[in-house]
């Protein structure tokens, strides 16, 4: 099995990427909707994330409200580094349930995370291969407008506040450019796939530097 890290900016194509390289055999998890299910099923993390950010995250029924979560740590970056704190390690288990479960299905799988702050958190290490899905600014900034239904200065704070895509190809095993057409980009996430599951198959593949 080959652990591979799936990565990008706000709006910059990563999911529809996941979603081409789930179509084509690979298994695939959604890192930042393991958050969302901590925060609803874990009742110690909510517990912490309640004491920390106080009753006001919480919705008419009991639940947290991610927007108003949302709202405090997007705008404060210390707040965000002590939600992560809460809620990655938590993640990270979840995750490596998932790479367990993936090897006992077959040999020569590969196994793919897609998360947006992986490189920021540390956490690209865990894998052995990153790929990243990036495109042009104004891409991304067109992109959350229409399908976020927010605005240009939302996404332009947002991108502001993430690592640069042009530094994270650093990182990066692999390049998909998504700022073409749709069949571009598939054509590209073939190409990628095609290498990855050979490395998949073979007896043994090289950690990330």
């Amino acid at each position: 099995m080959l652990r591979v890290g799936l990565t990008g900016g706000l709006a910059s194509g990563k999911s529809f990427a996941a979603a081409e390289f789930s179509r084509l055999g690979c298994a695939v998890l959604e890192a930042d909707k393991l958050g969302h299910q901590v925060l609803a099923d874990d009742m110690r993390a909510r517990a912490e994330v309640v004491a920390e950010f106080g009753t006001g995250i919480l919705g008419p029924g009991g639940a947290i409200d991610r927007k108003a979560l949302a709202a405090i740590v997007f705008a404060d970056a210390s707040r965000l580094e002590r939600l992560n704190a809460i809620i990655h390690p938590r993640v990270f288990d979840r995750i490596e349930g998932f790479f367990e479960a993936v090897e006992k299905l077959a040999t020569g799988l590969v196994a793919m995370v897609e998360a947006a702050v992986m490189i920021e958190s540390g956490s690209y290490k865990r894998y052995q291969r990153i790929v990243l899905a990036s495109c042009p600014r104004d891409a991304q900034i067109e992109r959350f407008v229409q399908r976020d239904g927010g605005t240009r200065a939302d996404a332009e704070s947002r991108i502001d506040r993430q690592m640069p895509l042009s530094e994270k190809r650093r990182y990066a095993h692999f390049v998909i450019d998504t700022g073409g057409t749709e069949e571009q980009t598939v054509c590209q996430v073939r190409e990628i796939y095609q290498k990855l599951r050979a490395e998949a198959l073979r007896p043994s593949v090289t950690a990330v530097n």
